[in-house]
């Protein structure tokens, strides 16, 4: 790596200490290797000049050679505005700027040949361009340009302080002329050969200034593998080095607790996904390196099962499980499911969560010190230092995004040596992002529903409508069937939520009047004994309508629910409608969900209407959701920073990604170390990603 691109940015000719600062504080630039990877947003054709008298009335992006004859003030206060008059031969062409007007009066020359760019507008019969690129003639013909026009990001602040996108690009040309355009190869040859890239100079001056369209595309083809590969490479590298340096308790026999329940206490036939997931886990069990399984699989396809099945090859090899899920509902749910299907298994099984009584704890801290626990399971109480294992031999993680890194290590050191962990979840994450974020993991899927589960059918219902959606709950509540109605919960507005819920529940009281009906209503402002009472009505069957926020949205199981109406729905994400409708479907009987909407929508809510409507498959919604809102919102907060990629994106780029870590895999399966004759430049260029902070250090 170039040393010189570790100078700081303050060095560079025309940059100076304050707008060094500017470009660290507000686009993360520090240095001129951050600089070169400032990457154009987009390109502006600027192959051809207008003449006025050409302009259309498209609002479209125009360049114009002409002069500035005047300029005059308009308008008062907050609304004033400088205004100049520019000709070329064939017309005149107002030109608009609402700040800087002092500026702009003493760095231009009335006079002199221009050429400017912008938007223009047409307004009283006139041509306008508000705040116009301006430059010299004379310069324009000068500068080291291409006849794509690189746009670069901005901020509102760079603007206001001078910084727009030409002072960027002169910068950028400046770099150039300091480093002679010449750059350290960071691929392979072998790599450069089979893929046809081109080489990494070539590349970085055609996409900061592009001689043609072709050259700019091959210049992004080549950058974007580029980043996909580091990032991939790192991955697998984390992977090895897990798998070689953490050595894992090796399950050397599947005994007489997973036989027994296998042959005698399985409550339905196996799918083959459930089948094929079993193998791989079993495959870790025996590899003497600690397994680091993520379990996807949407709503009700029989990952607790995988997950009890898994842990009954812990307690044959002489060790404890525990199963650690983000609230005290899922948690108790967890605990009733597995009691039912051990019940007669000779097998010890207790439950820890914050409300657990003092007595009861030590009981369970004890029982699970000298080995007679055999399951734990429970919330973050896990976590506690109080709670020590006689020999933790796996660890299962529900919905582990609820939970932080330093929250799962904690569960690591409670042995002499890690278990073996499994982390399940039920919201489909996309290939592409997997094969990003979780791509250290090895990930598992069950992408079948078990037999005699029927799709749910799903339906877009507008306000109007609604008395005959109120007359289908009717018909299904005769039918022996319960239902949920769902309020949106969108923190920053508890109070109008409130209402919304309470507003909600009375017109279903009325619709629904006792003794007939009976009703539950839960919503987080409650207490979490009365929460738990009303959830318990339910599930015994003693109320037939759930009206509630969205805590039911994780894990709740009520197989007699067969309607799900979302109200708002178009104030949900679709993983969250996804997993809401997940809620029902759980019995033998046809379900449905509802989504209640009014009839003003955005586009973007239509587009996750219409997916929910057209299909049931978890990773279809998972690829949309990503689509719609991107990969750091996807992933939330806590790993946002995961995908923060210079010029790659996962979505578009799904196929370069793939083919990034085909290559990365290869390679390091021929060479761990990167230490063949071929592989010295990536080894060279990893650790020099790896020391200048430049890759991305993400995932526990």
């Amino acid at each position: 790596m170039n040393a010189k691109l570790q100078t700081p940015i303050d060095y560079l000719k025309g940059v100076g200490p304050n707008r060094a600062a500017l470009l660290r504080s507000e686009l993360g630039i520090h240095t001129y290797q951050d600089l070169i990877n400032l990457f154009p947003n987009r390109y502006i054709d600027k192959t051809n000049y207008y003449k006025i008298n050409q302009l259309q009335r498209n609002g479209a992006d125009v360049q114009i050679i002409g002069v500035i004859t005047g300029f005059k003030d308009v308008g008062e206060g907050r609304a004033k505005r400088l205004v100049a008059t520019f000709k070329d031969d064939t017309g005149i062409l107002e030109l608009v700027w609402f700040r800087g007007h002092k500026w702009i009066r003493d760095s231009i020359t009335p006079g002199t040949k221009y050429v400017i760019f912008g938007k223009t507008n047409w307004f009283n019969g006139v041509f306008s361009m508000p705040h116009p690129e301006m430059e010299a003639l004379e310069e324009h013909e000068k500068n080291l340009r291409s006849a794509m026009q690189p746009i670069y990001p901005s901020t509102e602040k760079l603007a206001n302080k001078g910084i727009s996108n030409r002072v960027l690009n002169k910068i950028m040309q400046q770099l150039f002329l300091e480093t002679h355009g010449r750059f350290e190869e960071t691929l392979s040859p072998r790599l450069i050969s089979e893929l046809k890239l081109i080489d990494k100079s070539k590349a970085l001056f055609n996409i900061h200034f592009p001689e043609n369209s072709e050259l700019l595309a091959q210049a992004q083809f080549r950058l974007k593998f580029e980043e996909l590969f580091y990032i991939q490479l790192q991955l697998i590298i984390k992977n090895l080095i897990h798998k070689s340096k953490i050595k894992g308790y090796n399950f050397e026999h599947v005994g007489a607790h997973f036989n027994t329940f296998f042959q005698e206490h399985l409550p339905f036939q196996l799918t083959n996904a459930q089948k094929r997931v079993l193998k791989e886990i079993r495959a870790d069990f025996g590899s003497n390196a600690q397994m680091n399984r993520l379990l996807q699989g949407d709503v009700g396809s029989g990952k607790t099962i995988v997950a009890l099945m898994s842990m009954l090859m812990a307690l044959d090899n002489g060790f404890q499980a525990c199963l650690m899920a983000p609230t005290e509902i899922l948690s108790v749910q967890h605990y009733h499911g597995l009691q039912e299907l051990l019940n007669k298994l000779n097998i010890s099984v207790a439950l820890l969560t914050g409300s657990t009584k003092t007595s009861e704890r030590r009981k369970i801290h004890e029982s699970l010190e000298n080995g007679e626990l055999d399951i734990l399971i429970g919330t973050h109480a896990l976590l506690e230092d109080k709670v020590k294992f006689k020999n933790l031999g796996l660890a299962v993680i529900d919905e582990q995004h609820r939970f932080g890194v330093a929250q799962r290590s904690k569960l690591w050191h409670k042995n002499t040596s890690p278990p073996h962990i499994l982390i399940m979840t039920a919201t489909p994450i996309p290939r592409t992002l997997a094969m990003s974020v979780y791509g250290d993991l090895d990930v598992s899927v069950i992408d079948e529903l078990p037999p005699g589960r029927k799709d749910i059918k799903t339906v877009h219902r507008y306000d109007k409508n609604r008395l005959k959606v109120f007359g289908f709950i009717r018909d299904e509540i005769k039918k022996g069937r319960q239902i949920y109605i769902v309020y949106p919960l969108i923190q920053e507005s508890e109070k109008m939520d409130y209402k919304d819920l309470m507003d909600g529940y009375e017109s279903i009281s009325r619709e629904f009047p006792l003794p007939t009906y009976q009703i539950s209503i839960v919503h987080g402002q409650m207490k979490p004994a009365d929460k738990d009472f009303e959830m318990q009505r339910f599930v015994k069957g003693e109320t037939q309508i759930m009206v509630a926020t969205t805590v039911i949205e994780v894990g709740v199981n009520v197989p007699n629910a067969s309607v799900m109406i979302i109200e708002s729905a178009e104030r949900f994400g679709l993983s969250q409608l996804h997993q809401l409708r997940g809620r029902v479907g759980r019995g033998a009987e046809q379900s449905y969900c509802i989504l209640m909407t009014s009839h003003k929508l955005s586009e973007d809510s239509k587009t996750r209407l219409q997916t929910m409507v057209s299909t049931n498959d978890g990773f279809e919604i998972a690829e949309v959701d990503l689509r719609l809102r991107g990969p750091g919102d996807l992933m939330g907060t806590q790993q946002s920073g995961v995908l923060n990629l210079k010029i790659a994106d996962v979505i578009k780029d799904k196929d370069i990604l793939q083919h990034a870590r085909y290559y990365a895999k290869a390679i390091l399966k021929a060479d761990p170390s990167l230490s063949a004759p071929e592989n010295v430049v990536l080894r060279y260029t990893y650790a020099q990603l790896s020391k200048y902070k430049n890759i991305w250090n993400y995932i526990s």
